[in-house]
């Protein structure tokens, strides 16, 4: 035992400083990636080219503001709108999808838990015992069996003990899977993150969508209203014999085609209601008394810009960072696979007692035991090693690529966003000035047909516009806000880089 202790405590020290087989892990380097112009429309003006577009504003007549990391962090506080914040908070708390994301953390933090068993000791108890008995037909023995009339003779063997075994991580193949273990685990945190990202924004864009589309059922009952009392005036004066029979059957289309728009817009509604409701972990219907009525009030915020995409926002968001570190952890299973191709040590011992009478169980002399080293080296195993050693560097450069490609995915998603959210208004402000148009054309058609100047389709076709614009302004404007919340998740949504 003296001389074994020195040959476990070097083993021991030799392991931890002896490299580790299979490649160390180095963050990729993006720093090299070119900048490209963002695909800003600008913020549109009063100057507009020769066709009638709108030109960018520039210099000192780009009044809008520039997006800052404080902005991302709390997107949904800039709103000011409790009932948004609320439902963030309830959200986060609460939903299903973000809590089974939190199980998976916790299932790969025991994991990595799990991985440091490798380095320690490992011991397994057992016990037997077994009591037999032999018929005996030897020519010595056949006075004697026939004297005693026994043909019986009894073998008892009673057995405990202790195995244990301990391997000397000398090659790293054990540090190597430990810090896979820890690179899965980072992973499934940033994955966790990720889940909040996304959480938070759907729970943002569904909001939003919903405000808008009961507004768009206010805009069609407002017009609803206003289309059916001219049917009740022309269906008056018909009745009175002074109207147009055909001018009434026109006002009465109208007013059906419109409300025919509404059926559609409230099961809309109440889908919207219903997502939101799961979203924040409740039953479908929980949230209707809250969300059901609409505030009076815009959620379109001034207009933002952003100069550039900044790289390191880029590698704050969660999804980037998750791909990162799988890219760490495939890169340490190479090296658990090249271990294998090294010789293992081991130090194994073993203690038990043993008798052949379980009345004298655990009597003076009973005891034994037995330690010293062990060496395991697979010489020959027909390729298997090499082979898995070939496919674990294939999925390390697999990884690779996936954290490339979630780098442009994430380019990608931020310039889309940004694209879609300037552009937005530039048709929100052409909007503006066609309602304006439309209302002004539906009041100067009615004047026209009561005077007699004009039929009654000039009505309807105004009346048609005015419905149609109105609705088109709402969308765009709700749409706006939809795509500056996809453009706080495409910039990491909360996430801020540290």
């Amino acid at each position: 035992m003296k001389r074994l202790i020195p040959l476990v405590v070097i083993a021991a020290a030799g392991c931890c400083l002896l490299p580790s087989v299979g490649p160390d892990y180095k963050s990729p380097d993006m720093d090299g990636l070119p900048a490209y112009a963002m695909p800003d429309a600008g913020y549109p003006t009063t100057n507009r080219t020769e066709v009638g577009e709108w030109k960018p504003a520039e210099g000192e007549d780009d009044i809008r503001t520039l997006v800052t990391t404080n902005d991302i962090s709390c997107w949904w506080c800039r709103f000011d709108d409790d009932v948004l914040t609320n439902l963030v908070a309830s959200a986060v708390s609460s939903n299903l999808t973000y809590r089974m994301a939190q199980q998976r953390l916790q299932a790969s933090a025991w994991m990595l838990f799990g991985s440091y068993a490798a380095f320690m000791p490992k011991a397994t108890f057992g016990a037997s015992g077994t009591v037999g008995h032999h018929e005996r037909y030897t020519s010595s023995q056949y006075a004697s069996w026939l004297a005693s009339g026994s043909k019986r003779n009894y073998s008892d063997l009673f057995r405990a003990g202790f195995d244990a075994s301990w391997e000397i991580d000398i090659f790293g193949g054990s540090r190597r899977a430990t810090e896979a273990a820890w690179s899965e685990m980072a992973a499934s945190y940033w994955s966790l993150e990720d889940a909040w990202v996304t959480l938070t924004a759907e729970v943002g864009r569904e909001y939003i969508q919903l405000r808008t589309t009961q507004q768009r059922i206010a805009v069609a009952r407002t017009n609803l209203v206003l289309q059916t009392e001219t049917y009740d005036i022309l269906k008056s004066r018909f009745d009175s014999g002074i109207g147009d029979e055909l001018a009434v059957n026109q006002s009465k289309y109208v007013v059906d085609q419109t409300l025919a728009t509404i059926p559609p817009l409230l099961a809309e509604e109440e889908r919207l209601l219903n997502a939101i409701a799961v979203l924040t972990g409740d039953i479908p219907g929980a949230r209707h008394d809250e969300l059901k009525e609409c505030p009076d009030r815009d959620w379109l915020l001034a207009p933002e810009k952003i100069a550039e995409i900044p790289l390191d926002m880029i590698r704050a968001r969660p999804d980037v960072r998750a791909a990162e570190r799988k890219l760490a952890a495939q890169t340490a299973k190479v090296g658990v696979a090249k271990s294998l191709w090294f010789p293992k040590l081991y130090i194994n011992g073993y203690l038990g007692v043993e008798s052949v009478k379980v009345h004298k169980f655990l009597g003076k002399g009973d005891f034994y035991g037995s330690i010293g080293p062990a060496i395991s080296w697979p010489i020959f195993q027909g390729g298997s090693i090499y082979a898995n050693v070939k496919a674990e560097e294939a999925r390390m450069d697999e990884a690779f690529l996936a954290y490339e490609s979630s780098i442009q995915e994430a380019y990608r998603e931020v310039r889309n966003a940004y694209a879609e959210y300037t552009q937005q208004y530039h048709r929100y402000q052409a909007l503006q000035g066609a309602v304006k148009a439309a209302q002004d054309a539906v009041a100067i058609s009615n004047d026209l047909y009561k005077n007699g100047l004009r039929d009654f389709t000039a009505v309807i076709d105004a009346q048609r516009s005015l419905l149609s614009l109105e609705e088109s302004l709402v969308i765009s404007r709700g749409q706006i806000t939809v795509n500056l919340i996809a453009l706080y998740k495409a910039l990491g949504g909360g996430i801020v880089a540290d």
